[in-house]
């Protein structure tokens, strides 16, 4: 019988929300009926998917609750490499769920996707629009080593990161559907905010 890999879920908050102007991880949204920081929303998309543990990288923020593990970046400038590592170096699962903080339309669903198709030692990141997507993916533990070694380089490109754990089948890759795209829109300024208008009454958004 096959044995599910153990798997940590990290919610990557760490980033400077400069083209933002605030920080994206308290931008408020309608989350379940209610408003919501948007770090919230994220980690209850990740607990919901029942992992061993959840880390937030990043600084404490006002809000997290003490029963989740607050992973500073041991890597500071080196942009969400460094969080990944980090988040990696932490946990004792076989497999790392990340998921940006900035992806508001993320569901449970897609991530459950990714994490069944994942194994011990090879993980599953999404391909859309042949780019990669390797801020909500799955990768193994023993991707830190790569990790280390490219940021040891310089080499913080997650795209190349991503060909590289391909090249080591570290990772195989989930062709991301039409139907799923919507969920990898991301928020990097308020425009990208403000031009959204979110219909459904259980996931909206407020700023």
């Amino acid at each position: 019988m096959d044995v599910r890999p153990t798997f940590t879920a990290s919610l990557l908050a760490g980033g400077k929300s400069s083209r933002m102007r605030q920080d994206k991880a308290l931008l408020p949204v309608i989350w379940q009926g209610a408003p919501t920081p948007l770090w919230k929303r994220q980690l209850s998309v990740l607990e919901s998917l029942d992992p061993d543990e959840v880390l937030i990288s990043g600084p404490r923020k006002s809000g997290y609750p003490d029963s989740v593990i607050v992973a500073p970046d041991d890597w500071e400038g080196v942009g969400p490499l460094g969080g990944i590592a980090t988040c990696l170096s932490r946990t004792h699962s076989d497999l790392l769920l990340v998921l940006a903080v900035d992806l508001p339309f993320i569901q449970p669903v897609f991530l459950r996707t990714l994490l069944d198709r994942a194994r011990a030692g090879c993980g599953v990141i999404p391909v859309n629009r042949d780019r990669f997507e390797p801020l909500v993916a799955v990768y193994p533990r023993l991707a830190l080593r790569p990790a280390l070694e490219n940021l040891e380089k310089g080499d913080l490109v997650l795209q190349q990161f991503a060909v590289r754990l391909l090249g080591e089948k570290l990772l195989v890759t989930h062709r991301v559907e039409a139907s799923e795209e919507f969920q990898l829109q991301n928020w990097n300024t308020p425009e990208d905010v403000l031009n959204w208008e979110i219909r459904n009454t259980d996931f909206g958004y407020r700023i």
